[in-house]
């Protein structure tokens, strides 16, 4: 493995630590690896090297190459210069990708409270937006944002069908950045139907970084389950960003969104509710429950038909025929049809 460390801003002190491991040869299967960029805490006045180093680890194992960006703090820290800082750092990793070895489609930023705060943002609103993001208890409401640095952003307005799928986890006895933060985050990417897993832990302090002993937790600090977020979270970097496969990365298990709302056309993985909110839509759709197609769609009278219809408006139309057992022929006529319309 080799060490570079990388100075992007010197009046700011900013520097790129890539901790880069080989590929090919002896790692034969291998050409290139997924990038993951750590963002420590610190409440923007410091990097907490319990945030930095100790989380490479696990995901250098993992088979990641690993960057830690000690990002602008104290008085260097005013909006938006950490963000640019971000935005240098994965500018660069996807620039120099064929020479640090690295799947420039494949890049999780993984940031800690006030870093937490950072890849919220880069998740939302940065140019050069990761594909995924982790972060632990998070700084996300503008108060609190507010509160470790006053022209720090407020994160929930900018959560969009854009956003990338996370990763969240917390501890429910956070007294530093309550659960709230998270809580509002999560409901944020529900409403914008973005992909997310979360774990909200019943006991543990902020900051607990790995949650086990290494990083000087111990069982009466933290529930058992804490330390268990690196390996869920690297599962899930599986899911949504693919695995090593044979040659190359395998294609992701699922999307970023969980549901076709925010694409570019209207298809069957959009869902009932959002369908029926387009007119174009609703005439090609509804004939289906008029029709009542499938032996699954018949109606009884014990049936309210519009609490029918609320209780299934997040369905996406592909479920629904699957679900109605639907002919494939039918559906691809569907699709062809609601693929013609652009999505406003």
């Amino acid at each position: 493995m080799k060490t570079e460390i990388v100075t992007l801003c010197e009046e700011r002190n900013v520097t790129l630590t890539a901790y880069l491991q080989e590929v090919g040869g002896e790692f034969a299967g291998i050409p290139r690896r997924p990038a993951a960029l750590i963002l420590p805490g610190g409440g923007y006045s410091m990097c907490a090297d319990l945030e930095a180093d100790p989380v490479a680890f696990p995901f250098l194992k993992a088979g990641y190459q690993v960057f830690v960006l000690r990002y602008s703090v104290g008085e260097a820290s005013v909006w938006p210069n950490p963000l640019e800082d971000y935005e240098s750092a994965a500018e660069m990793i996807r620039r120099r990708a064929g020479e640090w070895k690295v799947c420039e489609d494949r890049m999780v930023v993984i940031g800690f409270s006030a870093g937490g705060h950072l890849a919220a943002c880069a998740a939302t609103m940065a140019e050069h937006r990761p594909n995924a993001a982790i972060l632990g208890y998070p700084v996300i409401d503008g108060e609190c944002a507010r509160g470790y640095q006053k022209t720090a952003p407020d994160v929930i307005g900018a959560v969009n069908g854009r956003t990338c799928p996370c990763f969240v986890f917390a501890a429910r006895t956070d007294n530093v950045v309550p659960v709230k933060n998270t809580l509002h985050f999560l409901a944020a990417l529900e409403e914008n139907d973005v992909a997310f897993e979360s774990h909200i832990y019943s006991n543990g302090p902020h900051g607990f970084s790995l949650g086990d002993a290494s990083v000087g937790m111990s069982p009466q600090t933290v529930c058992s389950r804490v330390p268990h977020w690196v390996a869920d979270s690297l599962e899930w970097l599986k899911d949504v960003l693919g695995d090593f496969g044979d040659g190359q990365m395998t294609e992701p298990r699922f999307g970023g969104r969980i549901n076709g709302n925010h694409d570019p056309y209207l298809n069957i993985d959009c869902t009932l509710g959002f369908l029926f909110s387009k007119p174009e839509a609703m005439a090609i759709v509804q004939p289906v429950f008029s029709a009542g197609q499938g032996e699954q769609m018949q109606a009884t009278d014990q049936m309210d038909p519009a609490a029918m219809m609320a209780s299934i408006q997040n369905m996406t139309l592909r479920q629904m025929l699957e679900y109605a057992k639907v002919p494939e022929e039918v559906m691809d006529q569907f699709q062809t049809r609601l693929s013609a319309i652009k999505n406003d």
